[in-house]
């Protein structure tokens, strides 16, 4: 059984259509790239599967469950996260602040505004530890708003590792960065890897085929094809609608 489980998903906007028909598979410890060109229906597919929009039709099931109509904060507590094209944290609180109440959240424990998170070895310690795994242990202290524009997106995936999630959404990760800030985001989700399901909605080619185990391709909200980055490099009708000659 697939951990994640699209069939028929529509979602349409006046008379666009963003998905259309669209039907995928995720299998558990799977990378599973879905590329395609702007306007492709990418960011709405992955806003449905968050519980961000509902879709006109189409089913999603998780983990054996049916989430379609699921609000974004239970299916978080089923084990799914998300990471956004557009940074979310909180830009004036601390590098281990932002992972510690990530991981206060997880924890189920209730939020105290009045002592900070950091001082509580129960979420301190293990946000630490997160920090370390993506390469940002020596910045645990500084303010957010402080680091490089890479790094915060290290630290967007340091908080989705913090929800323990089976299944992580990643909307573009790769978004804005540098050759350098790009080869070592790479290098954490190869990482991370096999330990847990991965969503990857990517437009870096490069990091895509070096990453995925399997690709999907979305043009107009329909997967014309999935398969191994040798398949999908093979397939015809993708260098036609989408990678070109020079890309394959």
């Amino acid at each position: 059984m697939s951990l994640l489980d699209i069939r028929g998903l529509h979602k349409s906007f006046g008379g666009i259509r963003a998905t259309d028909d669209l039907t995928l598979a995720v299998a558990e410890g799977e990378l599973h790239a879905v590329i395609g060109p702007n306007g492709a229906g990418k960011t709405t597919l992955v806003s449905q599967l968050s519980g961000l929009q509902y879709p006109d039709a189409g089913t999603i099931t998780f983990a054996g469950r049916d989430i379609t109509r699921l609000p974004a904060h239970r299916r978080s507590r089923l084990g799914m996260a998300r990471s956004f094209q557009v940074t979310s944290l909180v830009m004036d609180m601390s590098v281990l602040d932002n992972v510690a109440l990530a991981v206060q959240a997880r924890q189920g424990s209730s939020f105290r505004f009045l002592r900070p998170a950091r001082s509580i070895p129960a979420l301190r310690d293990p946000a630490r530890a997160l920090l370390e795994r993506v390469g940002l242990g020596a910045r645990a202290d500084m303010p957010t708003s402080a680091l490089s524009h890479g790094e915060h997106r290290s630290l967007e995936i340091a908080i989705a590792l913090a929800a323990e999630a089976r299944l992580m959404l990643l909307d573009e990760p790769m978004a804005g960065l540098g050759t350098e800030e790009a080869a070592a985001m790479v290098e954490l989700l190869r990482g991370i890897k096999g330990r847990q399901a991965i969503l990857l909605i990517e437009h870096d080619m490069d990091a895509v085929f070096a990453l995925a185990d399997r690709i999907s391709v979305l043009v107009y909200g329909h997967v014309i094809a999935t398969g191994t980055p040798e398949e999908i490099r093979g397939n015809a009708r993708v260098r036609e609608a989408y990678l070109g000659e020079d890309a394959c």
